[in-house]
């Protein structure tokens, strides 16, 4: 039992932070409190979640009054919550509303919750099936399982509410939301990127929206079971990655570009340099050998931004093996195309595309952005001998991520960049319960990298490439 500041246990004196009077023990972490917040009065009965909200809540406020937080960020979190919830137990034995013991614990843990953590978000924070979380304003929160979006039971008591836990994520990293600055971009302790945006560009209320931080890279033989990629394509891609051709995955939102991305630097030799270049760090890189580098966006004044377009240019100086950038968006496209042809074969990076052939069409805007004048035909010339392999990915209306198609770039034939489909999904119908069916099949055409994957030793079956077998 952690002492208290005048030496009685907690147990004897956490009810008499409720109920000052002197010459009373104060439990340590806690001050001396006015009387109006003697024993909140709690709702009798919880028969509805907005009962049960205010319950919550009113214990919630009681407590932050009470709290001396300098004191209390001297404490270990154990014991600042173990304390915590003794008094929630002691203010509840002496409420008589109807709660059964599952209520109580329910209720305490929630309360610690919006104490030392994100509130009515850490329970879909902790689910490791959630992967997305959209709160549009207090009254909806949606969550992304599998794919698909579904509508929770958790709330917020009000906007109010909701901002305390917005100003709670981005004041841990040093920014701040409000009305002259109603966006924001931060990420959690655990990685998860956070979007907030609030009134008056919010016109119903603040909207938070949470791209959760996987705690364990998914590999290849995941992805083979999820039905991503099918397991005939997988020597092709660790052929691809390990003889050193340039790759750019392409897909839409949540399509799974980064997962795929991690899967295949699995493949690269633990003797190789890495480095590694994001705006919010998600690769998860198993080899020794890795650099990590991120951006850095503006402070208050504006000023101390760092670019992606920066850190490729210094990456260039670091002897990097390879290069990995987690996405492409604008002028830093020219950097990578140039380190790609300039002796760091084997990068890789991703980019929001319909299409590969899309994908290129974007590049090249994204290389005109770079502020550099240079003719179309250039451009086009930089693309088709610094890129190999574009990968498209697909978030299907089942819900399920599924590469769409394996597409080597050939050339440049006048003013078009060639590029031949080597595989693709052929999606052939969809069940009543929403289910895509369909078959992996290649087009017939043998990629020209063969030659180099022939040097390398590395040996791909001729029926990989047969158009009359289904691959997946």
């Amino acid at each position: 039992m952690t002492r208290l500041r005048h030496g009685a246990p907690l147990g004897e004196a956490g009810v008499a932070a409720f109920e000052p009077s002197a010459g009373k023990a104060v439990p340590f972490g806690f001050a001396e409190t006015p009387a109006r917040y003697a024993a909140p009065a709690l709702p009798r009965h919880i028969d509805a979640p907005q009962r049960y909200t205010e319950l919550k809540m009113s214990l919630h406020h009681g407590l932050l009054d009470m709290l001396n937080l300098a004191a209390i960020e001297a404490m270990p979190r154990e014991d600042f919550q173990r304390e915590i919830g003794e008094i929630v137990r002691e203010l509840l034995d002496r409420d008589p509303a109807p709660l059964n013991l599952i209520e109580r614990t329910q209720l305490v843990e929630d309360v610690l919750d919006e104490l030392t953590g994100l509130g009515p978000l850490e329970p879909l924070l902790k689910d490791a099936s959630v992967t997305d979380i959209l709160i549009n304003t207090h009254r909806h929160v949606f969550v992304e399982r599998a794919g698909q979006l579904e509508l929770t039971p958790v709330r917020f008591k009000d906007d109010r509410h909701l901002l305390r836990i917005i100003d709670k994520i981005v004041s841990a990293v040093g920014r701040r939301i409000d009305e002259s600055q109603p966006m924001v971009d931060a990420r959690l302790a655990d990685g998860s990127r956070v979007n907030a945006i609030v009134p008056p560009l919010a016109v119903d209320g603040p909207l938070l929206s949470i791209r959760k931080f996987a705690r364990s890279s998914i590999d290849m033989d995941r992805l083979v079971e999820l039905g991503t990629i099918p397991a005939a394509l997988v020597p092709l891609l660790r052929g691809i990655v390990r003889c050193r051709r340039n790759i750019v995955i392409s897909g839409g939102t949540g399509s799974g570009k980064t997962t795929l991305l991690n899967a295949l630097s699995a493949f690269i030799g633990a003797r190789e340099r890495i480095v590694t270049i994001e705006d919010a760090a998600e690769l998860q890189l198993q080899q020794m050998h890795v650099a990590r580098l991120e951006t850095r966006p503006a402070n208050i004044e504006g000023k101390g931004a760092v670019a992606q377009r920066d850190l490729v240019r210094n990456a260039l100086r670091m002897r990097p093996d390879r290069i990995v950038v987690g996405e492409v968006r604008a002028g830093e496209a020219f950097d990578m195309m140039q380190a790609m042809n300039t002796g760091h074969e084997g990068s890789m990076t991703t980019i929001h595309a319909n299409s590969c052939r899309d994908a290129l069409l974007r590049l090249e805007q994204m290389l005109a952005m770079s502020g550099i004048d240079l003719p179309a035909r250039t451009m086009r010339g930089q693309i088709a001998t610094a890129l190999h392999v574009v990968i498209q990915l697909e978030r299907m209306s089942d819900g399920r991520r599924r590469m769409v198609s394996l597409s080597e770039i050939t050339g440049l034939e006048g003013e078009v960049v060639t590029m031949h489909e080597i595989a693709c999904f052929q999606r052939e119908s969809t069940d009543r319960d929403g289910t895509v069916c369909g078959v992996y099949r290649a087009s017939g055409v043998r990629p020209a990298f063969m030659r180099v994957l022939d040097t390398y030793g590395i040996d791909i079956a001729g029926e990989t490439f047969d158009p009359e077998r289904t691959l997946g």
